[in-house]
C-alpha cells in the first residue's frame, strides 16, 4: 500500500531554510499523546478525521459523546450525521501489539451490538453519557441542522442501526502493518454493510510550541448493501436449477419450479426498488430444497 510518511517542512517567510517538524513525544513526559487525547481532539474536532475521503456519505457528521456504554464495552467517540447514519470511533495508541491485533475486532463488536439498538436506545444511553434531561442527541444535531424533523431522524436512525449503515474509524498516531493487513482482507471480503477506514494521525510540534495535525487515510473497505426480499413460505432466491433434471426427477416438480420463476420474474423486475443503481438484482427463486425433498418423497411413494 502506497502511502505518504514525509516529514512536513516548515518555510519560514523570512528566511529560504525549511524546517522539519517533530514529532509530539509518544513515550511518556508532558507532551505525550495519550489515547484519551486522541479522543478528546476526534471529539472537539472532528474535521481532523477525514471522513469524505472514506465515504462521503458520511461526511460532517455530529459529535455527540465520548465513551458511550455498550454490552460489548465504551466506544470511544459517537458521532451521527443530520441523516441519521451513525459513526463510531475508536481511538488507539500502537504501541502495544496485541492492541494492533485486537482493536478491529473490538470496533467490530461495538458495531454488532448497535445494530441490536433502536435510536430510543442511543437517546437513552446518551442521556446517561451526558448526565443530560430531555433528548441530547436530537438537540445537538439541531444545533447544526436546525431543519430536521424529530420523527423522520429517529426512524432514519433505527433504520440504520439494524441495517448495520456505521462508519467504522480507527484512528491512531502511528498505525502498523499489521492492522492495514486485517482491513484490507475486510475489503477483499467485504460481506460487510459498513464502511470502515484506518486513520493515522500524527501530531508535530512547531516552533512556537503550537501543534499540526496531519491526518491521513491508510486504509478504507467500500460499503456494501444487502438487499433482503421477503419470501413466501417455501421459497428461497437460490440461482437456477435445470429444469430438465427436475423433470426427470419428478414432472410435478418442474411445473412449481416453472410457475415460482413466473412469479420471482414478475416481481423482480416490476415491482422490486433498490436504493443502489449499480446492484444487481438476484435471479428468480424456486423451491427451498427442504420442500422440494418432501414433495420428492411423497413422490416416491406414491409409486413405490
Amino acid at each position: 500500500m502506497e502511502r505518504q510518511h514525509s516529514v512536513p517542512l516548515l518555510l519560514p517567510s523570512s528566511s529560504g531554510g525549511a524546517e522539519p517538524l517533530k514529532l509530539v513525544a509518544q513515550q511518556g513526559g508532558g507532551d505525550a499523546v495519550s489515547e484519551a487525547y486522541i479522543e478528546s481532539l476526534v471529539h472537539e474536532h472532528p474535521a481532523c478525521s477525514p471522513i469524505a475521503e472514506i465515504d462521503a456519505m458520511f461526511s460532517r457528521p455530529v459529535p455527540i459523546c465520548t465513551e458511550l456504554n455498550t454490552e460489548a464495552g465504551r466506544i470511544d467517540n459517537f458521532m451521527v450525521t443530520p441523516s441519521g447514519l451513525p459513526v463510531l470511533v475508536e481511538c488507539k495508541l500502537w504501541r502495544n501489539p496485541e492492541a494492533r491485533r485486537e482493536v478491529v475486532s473490538q470496533i467490530l463488536d461495538y458495531a454488532k451490538e448497535l445494530s441490536r439498538w433502536s435510536s430510543s436506545d442511543v437517546q437513552r444511553e446518551v442521556r446517561h453519557c451526558l448526565k443530560r434531561d430531555g433528548n441530547p442527541l436530537l438537540d445537538m444535531v439541531r444545533a447544526v441542522d436546525p431543519e430536521v424533523d424529530e420523527r423522520q431522524f429517529n426512524d432514519a436512525l433505527t433504520a440504520n442501526l439494524r441495517r448495520g449503515r456505521f462508519l467504522l474509524l480507527i484512528v491512531g498516531d502511528g498505525i502498523r502493518e499489521g492492522v492495514e493487513a486485517i482491513a484490507e482482507y475486510l475489503q477483499l471480503h467485504a460481506g460487510l454493510h459498513f464502511s470502515l477506514g484506518l486513520v493515522e494521525l500524527p501530531i508535530y510540534v512547531m516552533p512556537n510550541g503550537d501543534r499540526l495535525v496531519a491526518p491521513r487515510v491508510l486504509a478504507r473497505t467500500t460499503l456494501i448493501i444487502r438487499n433482503v426480499v421477503a419470501a413466501p413460505d417455501g421459497y428461497v432466491v437460490d440461482p437456477e436449477e435445470d429444469p430438465a433434471v427436475l423433470s426427470v426427477i419428478d414432472p410435478n416438480r418442474a411445473a412449481l419450479g416453472d410457475q415460482a420463476q413466473r412469479f420471482w420474474a414478475e416481481f423482480l423486475n416490476n415491482y422490486l426498488k433498490l436504493d443502489d443503481p449499480e446492484q444487481p438484482k438476484p435471479k428468480p427463486a424456486r423451491l427451498d430444497s427442504t420442500l422440494e425433498n418432501r414433495r420428492q418423497e411423497e413422490f416416491n411413494n406414491r409409486n413405490s
